[in-house]
């Protein structure tokens, strides 16, 4: 998990703040394409958002090439999402 710069989702029918940024890999074929599940949430750990992100092509050649494989998993779906780790 991640601490994220605050946004605004929309749930059950009103605005809540995700303050956080939860992956969990859900496959990966070590070769050439993974999927992160996501999970955006508040700062009592309740989801708000959810959805899945697939890596492939460069970007999963490039993965943990830089740091290390979470950070650069984290880094890539928060560019992805349009969000801000902080």
């Amino acid at each position: 998990m991640k601490n994220i710069t605050p946004i605004n989702v929309w749930k059950d029918g009103e605005a809540k703040t995700a303050t956080q940024l939860t992956l969990i890999i859900t496959f990966d074929n070590l070769e050439t394409e993974a999927v992160f599940n996501y999970v955006l949430s508040d700062g009592e750990n309740n989801a708000l958002a959810t959805g899945i992100l697939p890596i492939g092509g460069a970007d999963y050649t490039a993965w943990g090439q830089s740091t290390d494989a979470n950070t650069d998993a984290y880094n890539y779906a928060a560019a992805q999402l349009n969000l801000t780790i902080i």
